[in-house]
């Protein structure tokens, strides 16, 4: 008997109560949507989790996917990519033996589509759940709750020239925050993340902040640090001492088993620690000798008798 789990941006769950020896979701009768992001509540009468009302959409995407159970332990399905002699051992002692599955994909517009091998996964892989067709809900529930508790590192702030800069002059800034990716368990499966740098936010210290930008900001030469501006440069109008910080918007996309890479409905803000600025003042004057001609000369670092 095959057994149809539509899952992660589509899962379609039966409305009628299901017999016990037929566990075949319907794809086409009394279907209803459950979109990644959604916030999902333990129904008793069903025994299922459910979508709440209201919550916000995921990004889009033009394919559907489900995880397609071809055998279970006794059963007397044909073997179908070797799913019959794919063991899924517990976990732990006494725990659950996994369901081989394999991933496949459709159109969403497409009224009772052909389901075709999901290709970025070759073979089947397990799903570890007594009800295999809620874990996805499950997982898509808390998804973005565990996103944000993942040691992502927000990167440094670096400013040139630094630590001193000039009043009036532009100071560049720029981050190395990068895209990061992360392997965790999330209820007995393999769940792949991946957070990628989005926009940033700079603070500078002085009440001015430019962002929400895509520019994450580059180095520039040393002989450029006083005479260029970058798109994230800034100039200090009054000397002083200025806590500059970057905030970095992450969003994040993560898949089960090996599934398709599903887009997670909402965002990660990371700061970095505050990099103090000395913004100075600059004076000119004309003197007639060099410091090491006269070190008492007007702008010498180290008069005569002070070294």
């Amino acid at each position: 008997m095959s057994i149809l789990i539509l899952a992660c941006l589509q899962i379609a769950f039966a409305a009628g109560a299901a017999q016990a020896d037929d566990t075949r979701v319907s794809a086409d009768r009394h279907e209803r949507q459950i979109e990644v992001g959604a916030t999902f509540v333990f129904n008793p009468e069903t025994g299922r989790s459910e979508p709440t009302l209201g919550t916000s959409p995921a990004a889009e995407d033009p394919n559907q996917y489900m995880a397609d159970i071809h055998c279970r332990s006794g059963g007397t399905d044909t073997p179908d990519k070797g799913c019959l002699t794919m063991e899924c051992p517990a976990k732990s002692a006494g725990g659950e033996e996994g369901t081989p599955v394999i991933w496949r994909q459709a159109p969403k517009s497409i009224t009772n589509p052909v389901w075709t091998d999901y290709p970025a996964v070759t073979g089947p892989t397990c799903l570890y759940d007594p009800q295999p067709e809620n874990v996805l809900a499950n997982i898509a529930a808390r998804i973005l709750n565990d996103f944000r508790q993942l040691p992502v590192n927000p990167g440094t702030l670096q400013v040139q020239p630094f630590p001193h800069t000039l009043k009036g002059g532009p100071t560049n800034f720029y981050t190395t925050a990068g895209e990061q990716a992360f392997d965790i368990t999330i209820l007995g499966q393999a769940v792949h993340f991946t957070a990628t740098p989005a926009s940033y936010t700079y603070t500078f210290g002085d009440g001015t902040t430019l962002g929400p930008t895509p520019a994450a900001g580059y180095a520039i030469p040393e002989a450029e640090w006083l005479t260029t501006d970058t798109r994230t440069s800034h100039s200090y109008t009054e000397t002083g001492n200025y806590p500059a910080t970057i905030t970095t918007n992450f969003t994040g996309t993560y898949s089960v088993n090996n599934g398709p890479p599903l887009p997670i409905n909402g965002t990660l803000n990371l700061t970095t620690p505050a990099k103090t600025i000395h913004v100075w003042k600059t004076e000119r004057a004309l003197v007639a000798d060099t410091c090491q001609q006269n070190p008492n000369s007007w702008g010498c670092p180290f008069p005569k008798g002070i070294r």
